[in-house]
Parts: C-alpha cells; sequence; structure tokens
C-alpha cells in the first residue's frame, strides 16, 4: 500500500513537470533565460516554504505541485541556456554536469533520510524539504551575476547587450565579440529560412521534425530504459529481500555515490568517445545488466538477490557513465537554435509523462500482493531497451565537436545520421582553405 500511495503522490506531482516545461518555452523566449531562472527560483523558495511549515494534506500538496511546476521550467530552461553560452571545447562536459544535478540531489536526501530516519518528530522528513533551501540558495547567489544568453537577446535585435554579454563571457579580444555575434545572428537568419515561426507547432514541421526527434529521443530512452524502478525501488526491494530498514538505506546511498562516481567518469568521456558511441554501447552494457537482474530475481534464492541488488548498483553507475549524462548533451546540441528552448521543453514534458505512467504502473507490477514480479520487471526495461539500441543505431548522428553552424547544416542538407561524423561541411572547408593560406 505504501508503495502505491508512493506511486500516485509520485505521478500527481509528475504531472506537473511537463505543464512547467511546455510554460517554460513560452517565458524563456518573452522574457529571457535569466529573468525566467530568477522568477522560477523566487517560486521555488515559496513552495518549499509551503511543504516545511505544512501540517495539513491540502498545504502540502499545495506546496509539491507548485515545486513540480518550478522543477520542470528549470529543467527545460537551464539546459538551453548552458546550450547557448557555452564553447564548443567544453559543450559537452557542462552538458554532463546537468546530469550531475539529478545525482547529487538524491544522494544528498539519502545522507539526511539515513540521519533522521529514525527520528519521531516532524523533522524526520522535514529536514529532507529544507535541504531544498540550500539547493536554491546557491543558485539564487549567483543566478543575478550570470549575463543573459546572446543568442535570445541577438533574436531580439538587443545587439548592444548581445555584444557586453558576449564580452562577459570571454569574447573581449581582437574584436571577438562582434565576430562571435556575427556567427550567431547568420545561424539565427539560415534557421529562419527553414522555419516559419517560433512556435511548439514548427518543432514538428519540415526539417525540425527530425531534429525534434533525434534530440528528445534518449531522454525518453533514460525513462524507457528502466532508471525509475532502478532508483525508486532499490531500497524496496532490499526490504523485501529480508535486508533491515537500516541497510536497505545503506545499499541506496552506495547506489546515489556510485551514480555520483558515473556522472564524474562521464565529463571525460563524452568527447573521448563521442556522444552517439557512448550512449549505443552504454545503453547496451545497461541492456546486459537488466537482462542478469531479471534472471537473478527469478532465483528467488537469497545469494540471487543479493547479486540482483549488485546489479542495481553496477546499472547506476554505468547508467550515469553514458546515457544517463549524454542524453542532456544530445538534447542541447541537436535542437533547432532558434527553437531550442521549445524542444528542450518537449523532450522534458515527454520524458516526465513516461516517469509519470511508470509511477503509477509500476506499484501494480512489483507488489507481492499485486502481479508481484519483484525485480523480474528488468525483462520488460530489457526488452524496451532492445528497441531503443535499434532507433540508435540506425538514427543518432555523432556530433562531437560540431558546432551548431555546422549542425545546421548538416539537418538543411538532410546528411544521414551515420553520415555525420565523416561528412565536411562548408564551415570545414572554409577553414580549411583559411589554414593552406595561411601557410604558404
Amino acid at each position: 500500500m505504501l508503495s502505491l500511495r508512493n506511486g500516485r503522490l509520485h505521478s500527481v506531482v509528475g504531472l506537473l513537470h511537463p505543464i512547467g516545461a511546455l510554460t517554460a518555452g513560452f517565458f524563456a523566449d518573452l522574457i529571457g533565460r535569466k529573468k525566467t531562472i530568477i522568477a522560477v527560483l523566487a517560486l521555488s523558495f515559496g513552495s518549499v516554504t509551503m511543504e516545511v511549515v505544512s501540517t495539513t494534506n491540502p498545504l502540502f500538496f499545495a506546496g509539491k505541485m507548485v515545486n513540480g511546476i518550478a522543477v520542470g521550467v528549470l529543467a527545460a530552461v537551464c539546459p538551453t541556456y548552458i546550450g547557448e553560452l557555452t564553447p564548443l571545447a567544453l559543450r559537452g562536459l557542462f552538458t554532463c554536469l546537468m546530469a550531475l544535478a539529478y545525482t547529487v540531489g538524491p544522494f544528498t536526501a539519502a545522507l539526511i533520510l539515513n540521519s533522521t530516519g529514525t527520528v519521531e518528530t516532524r523533522w524526520a522528513y522535514r529536514a529532507v524539504f529544507c535541504s531544498q533551501y540550500g539547493f536554491s540558495g546557491i543558485a539564487a547567489l549567483f543566478v543575478f551575476f550570470m549575463p543573459e544568453s546572446p543568442w535570445w537577446l541577438c533574436s531580439k535585435g538587443n545587439e548592444e547587450k548581445a555584444i557586453r554579454s558576449l564580452s562577459r563571457l570571454g569574447y573581449n579580444k581582437d574584436s571577438e565579440g562582434p565576430k562571435r555575434l556575427a556567427v550567431i545572428k547568420l545561424t539565427l537568419d539560415q534557421v529562419r529560412k527553414e522555419t516559419e515561426g517560433a512556435s511548439y507547432l514548427e518543432c514538428f514541421r519540415k526539417s525540425n521534425l527530425r531534429r525534434t526527434i533525434i534530440s528528445i529521443a534518449p531522454l525518453s530512452i533514460q525513462a524507457l530504459s528502466g532508471v525509475i524502478f532502478i532508483a525508486g525501488y532499490s531500497t524496496y526491494y532490499a526490504q523485501l529481500a529480508g535486508f533491515s530498514t537500516k541497510t536497505s538505506f545503506q545499499l541506496f546511498i552506495g547506489l546515489q555515490v556510485v551514480s555520483v562516481t558515473g556522472n564524474v567518469v562521464s565529463w571525460s568521456l563524452i568527447d573521448l568517445v563521442g556522444r552517439r558511441n557512448l550512449t549505443l554501447w552504454g545503453l547496451a552494457f545497461l541492456t546486459v545488466v537488466l537482462m542478469l537482474a531479471g534472471g537473478t530475481a527469478t532465483a528467488g534464492s537469497v545469494p540471487s538477490i543479493k547479486a540482483c541488488l549488485g546489479f542495481m548498483i553496477i546499472y547506476g553507475f554505468v547508467y550515469n557513465m553514458t546515457i544517463g549524462s549524454t542524453a542532456y548533451t544530445i538534447l542541447t546540441e541537436n535542437a533547432t537554435s532558434r527553437l531550442r528552448v521549445k524542444t528542450i521543453a518537449i523532450g522534458v514534458a515527454l520524458q516526465n509523462t513516461w516517469y509519470t505512467v511508470l509511477s503509477l504502473v509500476l506499484p501494480y507490477l512489483f507488489n507481492p500482493d499485486k502481479a508481484n514480479l519483484g525485480a523480474k520487471i528488468s525483462f520488460i526495461f530489457g526488452g524496451m531497451a532492445v528497441l531503443c539500441l535499434i532507433y540508435i543505431y540506425f538514427y543518432q548522428p555523432e556530433t562531437t565537436g560540431r558546432s551548431y553552424e555546422e549542425l545546421d547544416e548538416l539537418y538543411m542538407k538532410k546528411v544521414p545520421a551515420r553520415e555525420f561524423k565523416a561528412f565536411v561541411t562548408d564551415a570545414e572547408k572554409q577553414g580549411q582553405e583559411a589554414s593552406k593560406k595561411t601557410h604558404t
């Protein structure tokens, strides 16, 4: 019953994430990335306060729902902002860092719950809610010093402000700012020829449809490859297997530690191995792990159950080292420049829709008094992972080392996904010609 109630709670809150994400696309294009983040941080402080002081269910749920909207907005705007400000050489690293937020949060919550789990006052759960002040507070300290996105400023015709923003980002020598602004303007002008507007519908028209699918697919694959089961049910499964509450929480903390470690490892692999290869081979490994976890769960003995929990921990490491991180890089890089925030919003909304559905369904599949599948659910996610592997192999392009200008050209010329890596763009040809002239 507890698992069912938790599933329903996560489902209700999860429904607000897509709403927040889709709302983000409108406000981020209307008032800018920075102002949207500031407004949502203020909203987050208010919603967390509602959770902390609540003594009734209506106030608590109201706080959770408002915070769900705030999280949805941030999940869409922050990747957009990072993608538009980060230079090419650091784009892989910084977009992987976005995934770190999804590991540090649960890790912090696990540490707090491990310390307050035996407390018999309201602070046993309030302490976790208060920790959200820490994350929002750190963000609030820095947000006012953040420059606005030069891409957004340029799209609005504010070229002087865009130059100042670029100067703050390091483009302040030898006319670097104006040169970079000229490239941004050229890219936006080329994209405008391919798009009739900047609405959500535009994401599904003409060549944008292909870019939208390629951008958002990895986020959906994250959900379909079983991360919600591994992250949300490992502790519950350990308890059903006979482990004490204390030991179960320690296993959960261990899972969060290896998840954070996996993300850190991805920082170097994302450029070294490449987006496509790291996603493809990572998901292939996860598929094997899921099948092994399901197989050990089928045996039902204590040693096999322990082995299954071990596979869950391995899953946490490999997932965060591969598709858990690369999905955000792929999402940010492949979206059309003019429609980036809206494409990301669609991806986040679709992913959270999957999570909402799975949160409702999984308790009925997992619980002993229902379908009683337990960790044999891994077979279901393993099967879906196989289908996702087929998609990645044939349709996911390699974008490592490609500038936004090059990516726009590749998509406009309808280059097949598996030819992205070897294709020589006009920008590369011009660079090669300029290099030859320099050396002659």
